[in-house]
């Protein structure tokens, strides 16, 4: 266990009690160790030592374990690291935090791709198909997450028929964590996450009234806004909330104009703040100033009663981040008095 395992785990709640318990129950990885990961099976013949985790929510897991010493390098990042793992993350090259080139990943000789989207590693990925990397003897591994959702030529994301649960992210920390020998740090983390999950449900009960509308970002005011969709991860915050989610659509990444938002009516606006500045609309201040400044917008009932939060763009990608966004939207519900 190193000292960078050490730092992450005093900035997570309740973690050492809960990896003390997990300690005594995890078994040692024994290789050759072959997993089924989104109906394909993947070998490993030892833990990897040079992975590059594709998308912020695999580095994250990575981070989270303590692994940075085996991680050659990283991409695809939203949002900032956790500041808890900023110390570690500084030791980890960043290819870019947008869309790799597959060049670029195997110039840093990886044994190792996991990946958070269909979009960095799957059938019509901007980056590599698995089978890329497998035919070079690299073993891949997709989120549970991504793969769990029905692809249609219209939506690149997916859709899915029912709402997105952590249980997905549980599996795919335990993993990870079984492929790096790791076992032990992995029911630990899953045992925090359970916890802090079990404390937001119990302290927000659940009412039809609060609703909630996620807007992720839009390329301008005049362009339709990419929402969170309402069996995503958006949709989890919301239920976790006590609420629900005001866009009902089953895709992923749904795209509205401003009629469309306006007639769902939300309780509540979550505007993301998103880093990887692409967009003007990619950052939250910018977001709040146009819905309380354009004439019809912000007569909206939410933006009249200031009921606007911001969260992480993060978490609404189905990862740990999303859980760390339910945290985030209660602290301010609570300061806007709702339930």
């Amino acid at each position: 266990m190193n000292a960078m395992w050490n730092k992450g785990l005093g900035a997570l709640s309740a973690v050492v009690g809960a990896w003390a318990c997990a300690a005594a129950q995890a078994e040692p990885t024994t290789y050759p160790l072959t997993l089924e990961n989104c109906g394909q099976q993947v070998t490993f013949t030892k833990a990897p030592e040079r992975a590059v985790p594709l998308g912020q929510n695999s580095a994250e897991i990575l981070l989270l374990l303590g692994l940075e010493s085996q991680m050659a390098a990283t991409a695809f990042w939203p949002n900032k690291v956790l500041p808890e793992l900023e110390a570690a993350n500084s030791k980890v090259e960043v290819l870019t935090v947008e869309f790799p080139t597959l060049e670029a990943v195997l110039s840093k000789q990886p044994d190792f791709v996991p990946a958070m989207l269909v979009t960095l590693m799957g059938p019509d990925s901007k980056v590599a198909k698995r089978e890329d990397f497998e035919a070079l003897g690299i073993p891949t591994y997709l989120s549970p997450s991504a793969c769990s959702t029905s692809l249609t030529a219209k939506d690149a994301y997916g859709s899915r028929d029912d709402l997105w649960t952590m249980d997905l992210l549980y599996k795919e920390i335990e993993d990870l964590a079984q492929i790096f020998d790791v076992a032990d740090r992995g029911q630990a983390l899953v045992a925090d996450f359970k916890a802090r999950e079990a404390a937001l449900r119990a302290e927000f009960g659940k009412t039809e009234d609060l609703t909630f509308l996620f807007w992720f970002s839009s390329p301008s005011p005049a362009d339709d806004a990419y929402l969170g969709g309402g069996n995503g991860p958006s949709g989890y915050i919301a239920d976790i909330l006590g609420g629900s989610n005001a866009v009902k659509t089953e895709a992923e990444w749904p795209t509205l104009g401003w009629e469309g938002i306006m007639a769902a009516n939300p309780t509540v606006f979550v505007a993301a703040q998103v880093d990887r500045n692409r967009w003007d609309l990619d950052n939250a201040k910018a977001k709040i100033a146009y819905l309380t400044s354009d004439p019809t917008v912000s007569q909206m009932e939410a933006v009249k009663s200031g009921r606007i939060v911001e969260m992480s763009g993060a978490a609404m990608n189905p990862s740990i981040r999303t859980l760390y966004g339910a945290e985030q939207i209660a602290a301010q519900l609570k300061a806007l008095d709702l339930p």
